[in-house]
């Protein structure tokens, strides 16, 4: 059965991550979280291909791209609308937070309309609606269990700490307009959710083309390296990657993820650490923000800072 996300059921859940906000200056999580620790990582875009395919594998998800969505004829541009919401939430203030979050439901709740074809448990005609609890649930586990696997690439991360990241993302579902019982209750039934998920999902025609386009660049003049590719492809979990009709190379993908750490770990902080995460620091020391800030924000949320600042 459809569960749709109101506004006013958005409007409560906001409430409350106001009311449990210490400083609204700081933000929702704040400089001492792990949710501050591993996004801030450059990291994380060697899982922004995965997250995207998993996302496609939602018969939903995909066909709400093919039909109200000219982003993945533009990767670059659907990459830079996903990290300039996920990003504001994370490290704007906390007014900022909360207009990112209305923000994505006014875009959702004008998306909807009806499957084109079957596949997996999904029927052709089938009605789908971005606001429902089930499909948003998804793209936020996608976008989670990615984070966590790009990071655990480069960067060593304890057991406790995955756990704190997962019961800290609790609030970014809320953001999305997810309450916490519908949520798994800690990583370990998370990682049971994404796993039966896996199994379940499917990839429509118009999700493999789509697919196509992410893994290749299509449309953009970044062009992601074999390396990456391999990588992306072999994160996949083996039944969706068979779905999208991908080819494993797991001998470069085992090659990339020996050179990777080492090479990660002797770069700068300038180009370890995202542009948002800097401009954070520096609203906190009470600064403004370095044409340095203003390039790295450009790669991250195509502009040159956080969005809703006058919120």
């Amino acid at each position: 059965m459809e569960r749709i996300v109101s506004r006013p059921d958005l409007e409560s859940l906001l409430n409350s991550i106001h009311a449990n906000t210490s400083d609204p200056r700081v933000g929702i999580f704040g400089p001492d979280s792990i949710t501050w620790k591993i996004n801030r990582e450059s990291a994380l875009f060697l899982g922004a291909g995965r997250a995207a395919l998993l996302q496609l594998a939602h018969p939903w998800v995909a066909t709400a791209l093919q039909q109200h969505s000219s982003l993945f004829g533009d990767p670059i541009a659907r990459f830079h609308n996903t990290f300039r919401i996920v990003f504001t939430m994370i490290y704007g203030s906390l007014g900022q937070a909360l207009a990112a979050a209305r923000h994505l439901h006014t875009l959702h709740t004008r998306i909807q309309g009806e499957l084109t074809e079957s596949v997996s448990g999904w029927q052709c005609g089938t009605r789908y609606r971005a606001n429902e609890i089930a499909a948003l649930r998804w793209v936020y586990a996608t976008l989670v269990e990615s984070a966590v696997l790009a990071f655990e690439t480069v960067l060593p991360l304890a057991a406790t700490e995955r756990e704190s990241y997962y019961q800290e993302s609790k609030i970014m579902a809320a953001l999305f307009g997810i309450p916490g019982c519908e949520l798994p209750s800690d990583w370990s039934a998370f990682s049971s959710y994404t796993e039966q998920m896996a199994g379940e999902l499917g990839a429509t025609s118009a999700a493999r083309s789509m697919a196509d386009a992410v893994l290749s660049g299509a449309g953009s003049w970044v062009h992601p390296p074999a390396w990456y590719r391999a990588l992306t492809i072999d994160w996949m979990p083996p039944r969706l990657r068979a779905e999208f009709g991908l080819q494993a190379d797991p001998t470069r993908a085992a090659r990339a993820r020996r050179w990777l750490p080492r090479v990660y770990r002797a770069l700068p902080a300038s180009m370890r650490f995202v542009g948002p995460v800097q401009e954070a620091q520096e609203r906190l020391r009470g600064r403004g923000i370095s044409m340095l800030i203003r390039w790295n924000n450009r790669f991250w949320i195509g502009q040159p800072c956080l969005p809703f600042g006058g919120q």
